[in-house]
């Protein structure tokens, strides 16, 4: 079988190998890869050395935005051929921390967490690969390909979480949600935003392009200027990883407010900021500030519902291009129209 493979921090080497056909252990099942979506962490993974190879091997297979069609499944398994899966990305480490026994492994204690196609696991960039049912999250038929958004879905239905566990410190009803960012992570949270009834509001630099019309198919508006806000947000959901931006809204929020970060700045640059004024907003206004990293089985599944109740149409027009896997890393050469961008596993395929 094909599939994409990386040395992390060696793009050079990025292309397609012939693998091995999966041999599945017991109890596992054998999945058809059909699409994955490709997202800065596979570039970052490629490009800059973040991630680690699984232990003995010289190559890894890349991307953890999955979904593939069931071939065989144990009749204990509670699959069947068939069905639609998408693939866990974090795995518990081996100790486990408590957090992983809990079921937490997106707040490992220790890092000794794997991740498939980042920290010592394959990714879902093949033909066939095998996984564990306990690792496996069902999409319904009706979804199909948009299943694909699984993944980025379960980041932001994290991210809603966090905002709504710390709200319930006190009283918190909040009206106006801003989500910076309108790539596929920013879209979905605005998505989810909706769902919660909430005057959503999406701030990014671009101005033309499929982004702003997407915003407004959904009921909410579009923004490239902070100036033009027009409301002070009691949710925000950041998905840029820009300090400037991050710093500018916090100035921005209502009070009792709750910023939820989510995307990485990925350099080590040093900005100026005024650290006593926002000192000061958080505390006298009672704001708080989260990161939020991955997520974990029933982020997943409220990604599976938040899709299975969002209009099909809009989901289709997030997935803006398709790559074949012999050309893969085509899907690395950012265009003007793209969102979503996936790569078609069995495009053209002979095994």
């Amino acid at each position: 079988m094909r599939a994409a493979t990386v040395v992390p921090g060696k793009p050079e080497q990025a292309g397609v190998s012939d693998l091995p056909e999966p041999d599945p252990r017991p109890g596992e099942l054998l999945v058809e890869g059909l699409l994955v979506g490709v997202c800065a962490t596979d570039h970052d993974v490629t490009s800059e050395s973040h991630g680690a190879l699984p232990p003995g091997r010289d190559r890894m297979v890349l991307f953890h935005e999955s979904l593939g069609r069931v071939l065989h499944a144990p009749a204990i398994s509670g699959f069947k051929a068939g069905d639609h899966v998408v693939g866990v990305v974090r795995r518990p480490d081996p100790q486990p921390c408590e957090a992983c026994a809990a079921g937490q492994w997106d707040f490992c204690l220790n890092g000794e967490f794997t991740e498939c196609g980042i920290k010592e696991l394959d990714g879902f960039g093949a033909q066939r690969w095998t996984i564990e049912p306990r690792f496996a999250i069902r999409v319904g038929d009706g979804l199909g390909e948009l299943g694909v958004l699984t993944e980025p879905a379960s980041v932001v239905a994290k991210a809603w979480e966090q905002a709504e566990l710390i709200g319930r410190r006190a009283y918190y009803r909040p009206r106006h949600a801003l989500i910076t960012g309108a790539g596929a992570i920013g879209l979905l949270g605005a998505l989810l935003g909706v769902q919660r009834g909430l005057d959503v509001h999406v701030l990014d630099q671009v101005s033309e392009g499929p982004k702003p019309e997407l915003v407004r198919e959904l009921g909410a508006t579009y923004h490239t200027s902070l100036d033009d806000l027009g409301c002070e947000p009691d949710v925000v959901i950041e998905a840029t990883g820009a300090g400037e931006v991050v710093f500018d809204v916090l100035r921005r929020t209502a009070r009792n407010a709750i910023t939820v970060l989510t995307g990485i700045a990925g350099h080590d640059r040093t900005l100026p900021v005024p650290a006593g004024a926002i000192n000061d907003e958080l505390v006298l206004d009672n704001d708080v500030v989260v990161g939020s990293v991955n997520a974990n089985l029933r982020h997943y599944q409220q990604a599976v519902q938040a899709l299975a109740e969002a209009d099909r149409g809009w989901l289709r027009k997030l997935l803006s291009r398709r790559v074949p896997l012999e050309t893969w890393t085509d899907a690395f050469t950012r265009q003007d129209d793209d969102v979503k961008v996936v790569v078609d596993l069995q495009a053209g395929a002979a095994g």
